[in-house]
C-alpha cells in the first residue's frame, strides 16, 4: 500500500498533521502504538486538567462563604473524579478518531518501524514502514513519536514504588504525605492538586526557583501563593538518595531527610528515539532531539519531524503549529515556523502564564527593556469574582516600545496570555495594543491597564 504521507505518532502534532494532509488530498495513513490523541489526550494535558478543574471547584465550595453562599458538608469522592477525568478522556479520543474518518486518513493501531527505502521498481523513491506484519510505503514522512519521562540514576529510585504522572493520574486513594521531586509545570500542577484535596506536599527543586523558564518573579509569586496553603518548597535542592518512604536531600551543603507516604517524580521529559527504526534513516540529531529547518524537514528532505521528537518545545500548542507548518510545506506553501510567541501556562490556582522573552533571558542577551506592572486588583471583574485573590501583570517593552513579553499571575491567565500573544507574534508596539477597545468589565482589561 502506498501513500503520500506516512505519519508515525498520533499525538497532537500527529493527527492534527493527518487531518489537515486528508482534507487536502493526501493519501496519508496514522500509525499509533497506543490511543489517539497521545500522550497529551491521554495521561497528559487534559486529564491533569480535568483534575485540577475538579480540585477548583472543590476549593471554591469551601471558600463559596466569602461570595455569601452557604455550603455545608463540602466534600469530595476521588472515585467520582478519576471517573469523570476518563470520560473526558475517551469523549476526546473519540473525536479525534472521528477527525480521522472524515478526513480519510487510515488510522492503525500498532508499532511502526521505519524500513528506510522500499524495494521494487514503483516503490524505489518511497519510504517503508512496517506494521501489524504489513509493509506500507510513502513518498514522505512525518516522526511525532513524543517524549516519556526522564528517570534520573538516582540511589534508591529503582528500589522505590515511586509515581511517574501516570500513577498519579490514576491514584485510587489521596496519599496522606507527598514528596515530589521536580518543581517544574508537572510536579507543580500536580503539588496544587493534591494539596488541594488535603495531602501534605514537599516539592523539591534542584534550581533556585520553582518554574524553569518562566518569569522568574512570577514564578516565586506563585510558590508564594502555594505556599500559603500549605505546600513545602526545597529550593536550591539536590536528592541524593531515595529509600521507600524517605528522600535524602543536599542543601546548602546540609543533608537532610523528607519522610513521604508517597514519592512522585517529575523531572523533565525527552525525546522518544527509538523503538521505532530511527536508525535506519541516518537523520541528523541536535541536543537530544531531531534536528530541523523553518519547514520541519528534517537532514532528509523527505522526513519531518514535529512535537517533541524534536525535543526544542515539549509543549502541544507547540506541536500542533509546527504539524500545520510541515504539511502546508507538502503543499507547496512556504510556511515557517515561528517560535518567538509561545505561551508558556501552569494551570495551578491560581494560574500562571507568559509568553515571549522574561527579564531574565532580555538580560541574558544585553537587550535594554522597560517593565511596567500592575495588581490584578486594577481590573473591576478580578476583584468582583476572587475575594482575597492576587495577581499580577507584568508586560516588558524594548526601547522602541514594541511589546518583548507579557507575564500574568492569576486567574484566568491561560486565557489572557492569548491576548499577549498574538500582539508579539505581530510585533505590536505597546500604543498599538493599548488602541484596541476591550470590553468592559473584564480581566483582560489588566492589559490595557499596565500598558
Amino acid at each position: 500500500m502506498n501513500y503520500d504521507l506516512a505519519i508515525i505518532g498520533g499525538g497532537p502534532a500527529g493527527y492534527t498533521a493527518a487531518e489537515l494532509a486528508g482534507k487536502n488530498g493526501l493519501r496519508t495513513v496514522l500509525f499509533e502504538k497506543n490511543n489517539l490523541g497521545g500522550v497529551c489526550l491521554n495521561e497528559g494535558c487534559i486529564p491533569t486538567k480535568t483534575l485540577l478543574y475538579s480540585a477548583k471547584v472543590y476549593q471554591s465550595a469551601k471558600d463559596s462563604a466569602k461570595y455569601g453562599v452557604s455550603c455545608e458538608n463540602v466534600a469530595f469522592d476521588l472515585s467520582k473524579i478519576i471517573a469523570r477525568k476518563n470520560k473526558t478522556v475517551r469523549k476526546l479520543v473519540a473525536g479525534v478518531r472521528t477527525k480521522m474518518t472524515e478526513a480519510g486518513v487510515e488510522a492503525v493501531n500498532g508499532n511502526a518501524i521505519i524500513q528506510a527505502k522500499g524495494e521494487g521498481e514503483k516503490a524505489k523513491d518511497a519510504l517503508s514502514v512496517e506494521c501489524n506484519g504489513q509493509v506500507y510505503t510513502a513518498e514522505k514522512l512525518l516522526l511525532c513519536t513524543g517524549s516519556e519521562t526522564v528517570i534520573p540514576p538516582i540511589p534508591g529510585l529503582k528500589e522505590t514504588g515511586f509515581w511517574t504522572h501516570r500513577e498519579a493520574l490514576d491514584n485510587k486513594e489521596i496519599p496522606e504525605s507527598l514528596a515530589i521531586i521536580g518543581g517544574g509545570v508537572i510536579g507543580v500542577e500536580f503539588a496544587s492538586f493534591f494539596n488541594t484535596l488535603g495531602s501534605k506536599v514537599i516539592v523539591v527543586e534542584m534550581l533556585d526557583e520553582i518554574l524553569p523558564g518562566m518569569d522568574k518573579a512570577l514564578s516565586g509569586f506563585l510558590r508564594n501563593e502555594l505556599t500559603k496553603k500549605g505546600i513545602e518548597f526545597h529550593t536550591g535542592a539536590k536528592v541524593t538518595a531515595v529509600n521507600q518512604d524517605k528522600v535524602e536531600i543536599e542543601k546548602n551543603g546540609e543533608k537532610q531527610q523528607i519522610e513521604a507516604s508517597k514519592i512522585l517524580l517529575s523531572v523533565g521529559r525527552k525525546p522518544v528515539l527509538s523503538g521505532f527504526g530511527l536508525e535506519n534513516l541516518n537523520l541528523e540529531i541536535h541536543k537530544n532531539g531531531l534536528k530541523v529547518n523553518e519547514y520541519m524537514q528534517t537532514s532528509n528532505p523527505d522526513v519531518y519531524a514535529c512535537g517533541d521528537s524534536t525535543g526544542f518545545s515539549l509543549l502541544a500548542h507547540t506541536a500542533v503549529r509546527e504539524a500545520e507548518v510541515a504539511v502546508a510545506h507538502l503543499l507547496g506553501k512556504n510556511e515557517k515556523m515561528s517560535y518567538k510567541a509561545i505561551p508558556g501556562v501552569v494551570y495551578t490556582n491560581p494560574e500562571i502564564a507568559g509568553v515571549g522573552e522574561t527579564e531574565e533571558t532580555l538580560q541574558a542577551k544585553n537587550i535594554p527593556y522597560t517593565v511596567k506592572q500592575l495588581p490584578l486588583t486594577y481590573s473591576g471583574r478580578f476583584v468582583a469574582e476572587n475575594e482575597q485573590g492576587n495577581g499580577v501583570c507584568k508586560i516588558l517593552e524594548n526601547t522602541d516600545g514594541t511589546v518583548q513579553g507579557v507575564h500574568i499571575a492569576g486567574n484566568p491567565a491561560s486565557e489572557l496570555i492569548v491576548i499577549a500573544g498574538i500582539a508579539l507574534e505581530k510585533g505590536m508596539k505597546a500604543e498599538e495594543l493599548k488602541a484596541i477597545i476591550f470590553p468592559h468589565p473584564t480581566v483582560g482589561e489588566i492589559i490595557k491597564e499596565t500598558l
